[in-house]
């Protein structure tokens, strides 16, 4: 390429050995808080790469840290290696076809996600040693992004104090800086507490758990007319109470969602969620505890970090997508609903373009988008560092996030091309956030404007716990 930046040449030196990195990650697919096989090939890439490595993170055994250089501010690479539930999928084909197994698959690109992440952190450690820039480059190797709020907890635990700015990237159907839309979102769990009874000899005597239930979940229905409406309350029943209609249920167990655009709306919208809780135990004669299992907080935005990663996706141009990525991009996007495919062009704000199943051009941050707006737990690291994420086509257009065809397309040559892009995007934006003086300091200065309007609370009480899991016995 003309007029690259050195740093683009040391990304595509690493790129084999992290390409292999992450198609390994992609045969381990690995849950919230279990990724111990993924954090051991994670770590054990840092040390052969040369960095200085932290374990145990917060106290998550699948959490890490890899440093390097000296000096100067510390420029922090986000990543991510966390697999979901139930998207088991062969690689590179274009049709259902579960692996055998225990059915997890990589259906949101974590193993890529986390892979570039560390791909553009290899290419920073490179020019900070090569050109003697003063600055530290640090990879967060950070597990549970699918539910778990890892990073939430290492925010707490002050994983991040002291870093000038975190850059990350997610797979995607487009190229693209990120917008910083999330919503704010805690899961809390409502376990109500009864007395049994034989439902027709002696129901006078029963409390029921599963009517508190009940009474909660159609509280939160009518609460659901009076909230700002881009808000969202989801909830799930962990335990009904049993299978026995003639016994009146002692226990039952829901998990709510709560989301919110800001997280001090967030805070109100829980406060009224937990009323209503009450009232259902207070109409039951029944008990309800209450507990946190998660929470993160709304991304927020820094234009200058923003105009610099844009800046560089221009300069870089597009991935080199071939006819043989676009084929089987096609093929994809035949498993698709037309309305899967129509609301993509609708989240960048832009006309459909019939028979483009690859995105090879960049969307520009001015088009008026129709977002498709979820959680993530880089929203809390946004409120402690300047936070700038990419977007880069490692998916068909219209591939659905948490899908099987996400799955499918994990380990292809089109995959392996975006995430070779986007780490080079990522390592030029903190090139310049080494070598352009003023931009750190206008990142910070935006945050802090930010922060002086509505200062960060965690979201998550400070007695609350990860969910760790057990190691495997095999490790």
């Amino acid at each position: 390429m003309r007029n690259e930046p050195d740093i683009f040449a040391q990304v595509d030196e690493h790129a084999p050995d992290l390409i292999g990195l992450s198609d390994r990650v992609w045969g381990m697919p690995e849950i919230c808080y279990t990724e111990y096989r993924s954090v051991a090939e994670h770590t054990a890439m840092l040390r052969e790469k040369g960095f200085r490595v932290t374990e145990n993170v917060a106290g998550i055994p699948t959490a890490v840290i890899g440093e390097a250089g000296e000096g100067g501010p510390i420029i922090a690479f986000l990543g991510e290696y966390d697999a979901l539930p139930g998207l088991s999928q062969e690689a590179g084909v274009a049709e259902p076809r579960p692996l055998p197994g225990n059915g997890q698959g990589h259906g949101c690109g974590h193993n890529l996600l986390g892979s570039a992440a560390l791909l553009a952190a290899c290419a920073l450690k490179d020019w900070l040693a090569e050109t003697g820039t003063p600055g530290r480059v640090r990879y967060y190797g950070c597990p549970a992004e699918e539910g778990g709020a890892a990073k939430s907890f290492m925010a707490r635990d002050g994983a991040f104090e002291g870093v000038g700015a975190a850059i990350t990237w997610h797979p995607s159907c487009f190229n693209e800086v990120a917008p910083a839309l999330s919503l704010a979102n805690t899961r809390m769990d409502f376990e109500f507490t009864g007395r049994a009874s034989h439902a027709a000899a002696s129901p006078h005597l029963g409390r029921s758990a599963l009517d508190a239930a009940q009474l909660m979940c159609t509280g939160v229905q009518y609460l659901r007319e009076h909230i700002p409406q881009e808000s969202r309350i989801h909830y799930a029943f962990l335990d009904a109470g049993g299978v026995a209609p003639n016994v009146v249920q002692a226990k039952a167990k829901l998990r709510f969602a709560i989301r919110s655009p800001e997280l001090p709306g967030m805070f109100d919208l829980i406060a009224r969620v937990q009323r209503i809780a009450h009232g259902a135990a207070m109409m039951t004669d029944t008990e309800v505890s209450i507990s946190t299992m998660s929470a993160v907080s709304n991304l927020l935005p820094n234009p200058p970090l923003e105009e610099a990663m844009q800046a560089n996706f221009e300069r870089l141009g597009t991935p080199d997508y071939d006819d043989a990525d676009r084929e089987f991009a096609a093929k994809i996007q035949g498993t698709l609903q037309p309305a899967d495919i129509a609301n993509a062009w609708r989240s960048i704000g832009m006309a459909p373009q019939p028979g483009k199943a690859l995105a090879d051009f960049i969307v520009p941050r001015d088009t008026r988008r129709e977002p498709m707006i979820g959680s993530t737990d880089v929203g809390d690291v946004s409120w402690i560092v300047p936070t700038v994420q990419a977007h880069a086509a490692t998916i068909a257009i219209g591939t659905p996030g948490h899908s099987w065809q996400v799955t499918a397309q994990g380990k292809t040559p089109a995959a392996h091309k975006a995430m070779v892009y986007v780490a080079k995007v990522m390592a030029a934006t903190a090139q310049d956030c080494l070598t352009k003086p003023d931009l750190l300091s206008r990142a910070r200065a935006d945050l802090d404007a930010r922060l002086a309007a509505s200062p960060y609370h965690c979201p998550i009480p400070g007695d609350v716990k990860p969910p760790l899991q057990p190691r495997p016995a095999d490790l």
